[in-house]
């Protein structure tokens, strides 16, 4: 037999576990030191109480014969309704209207972005940004596609624009993104969306970070800008916006009237969800729909806001030691160039070393990351504001 020969073409997730050894074999030798970590883009903040409490419900509904459910509803590929009337709720406080049978809920932004990939032939050709999360590439590596990136730069603040050069059929947007934190306005979306439109080709747009954008100027949906609804296809998830990393659920909106090769792609990823999808569990339904009511809303807001206060004081610190980056007021992630004309993963042993704080190495996320570095917003406040006392003995 013959396997999948493509997987011999993807690079070596070195990343994460180098950054994991690494710091496992300083703490080896160094059990004395408090090493604290703003690498890791996971959460820190427990469950809503709304939504522990929506859960519990749940957990109760399938402890009684009478309440008990199996498998998901078929419609709506397993999406309960009111998980659905929910997020339709979301997308109207944003000015956009969908109908029910274009959200498919989903176990994570993740799965979909590379699940959706099954839509497109191998033949198409992905742009992708870079740096870019490790993810975009990977998938339409495994399937044999050919990728081409735009240069995201110290230039262009991280904010590629179209090529009409360069010809793509799949377009990677992720704003805010990671990782470099950096946003789309709405006039830069516009020119994406035009640019798809002219050349037929269709946006994954990313908005795993929607909730962290507080400027109306930078619209927290790409069906928020005229035209989307004929070239985009939107990926969402609960796990930053709920501290939902650990619980799984998400969603992707398929606009009705996207169409590509005389197919309905809506139609098209609901056949194909219905095959090879059984659904998100009952439990991370029940607790996703609380989210977006108006007491879960409160309350996860207490969440992010501790975020950004946490982003806003790593703000401050490396604007206080003229240090230049992007990210974080729109954003969890903040991303800064690395001081002294150091790479990336030199950076990275300085500040392990010299100040027991890990971040993310910017090399790690393609070419145009070298000298660059990823910290996080999403420790505790404690140990943010003494990780910055540490950045600024160290760098001041």
């Amino acid at each position: 037999m013959k396997i999948n020969e493509n997987f011999f073409n993807l690079s070596e997730n070195y990343l994460f576990s180098t950054v994991g050894a690494k710091v496992s074999a300083y703490q080896k030798a160094h059990p004395e030191k408090k090493v604290i970590k703003l690498s890791i883009g996971d959460v820190t903040c427990p469950l809503a109480p709304s939504v522990i409490a929506a859960m519990h419900r749940a957990v109760d509904d399938l402890a009684r014969a009478e309440t008990f459910k199996g498998y998901g509803p078929d419609r709506y590929c397993y999406g309960y309704d009111v998980l659905i009337d929910s997020i339709k709720g979301s997308y109207a406080r944003k000015g956009v209207a969908l109908s029910s049978d274009e959200i498919f809920i989903s176990d994570g932004a993740k799965s979909d972005l590379g699940n959706l990939l099954d839509l497109f032939s191998a033949d198409n050709t992905a742009l992708i940004p870079d740096p870019v999360y490790p993810v975009y590439v990977d998938t339409n590596v495994m399937a044999g596609r050919k990728v081409v990136f735009a240069n995201a730069n110290e230039g262009n603040m991280f904010l590629p624009m179209p090529d009409e050069k360069v010809q793509s059929d799949i377009i990677y947007i992720c704003s805010p993104n990671n990782p470099t934190g950096a946003a789309y306005d709405r006039v830069q979306l516009k020119a994406w969306v035009d640019h798809a439109i002219r050349h037929g080709a269709i946006i994954l747009y990313d908005a795993a970070y929607e909730y962290f954008i507080t400027d109306p100027a930078l619209p927290r949906s790409i069906f928020e800008i005229e035209g989307a609804r004929e070239c985009a296809i939107e990926i969402c998830s609960y796990s930053k916006t709920a501290g939902f990393t650990g619980v799984r659920c998400g969603y992707t909106v398929v606009p009705n009237t996207l169409k590509r090769g005389g197919a309905l792609l809506n139609r098209l990823w609901a056949r194909r969800q219905s095959t090879k999808f059984n659904g998100a569990s009952y439990i991370a339904q029940m607790g996703a729909a609380a989210v977006f009511t108006e007491e879960g809303e409160r309350e996860i807001a207490v969440n992010i806001d501790r975020y950004r206060g946490n982003a806003k004081r790593i703000s401050e610190c490396l604007e206080g030691l003229g240090i230049w980056f992007t990210g974080g007021k729109n954003s969890p992630y903040l991303w800064m160039k690395c001081p002294r004309g150091m790479k990336s993963w030199e950076f990275f042993d300085h500040l392990l070393e010299r100040a027991n704080v890990v971040g993310t190495p910017g090399s790690g996320f393609g070419k145009n990351g070298e000298g660059f570095f990823r910290l996080t917003a999403f420790g505790t406040p404690e140990n943010t504001r003494e990780a910055c006392q540490r950045l600024g003995e160290i760098l001041k």
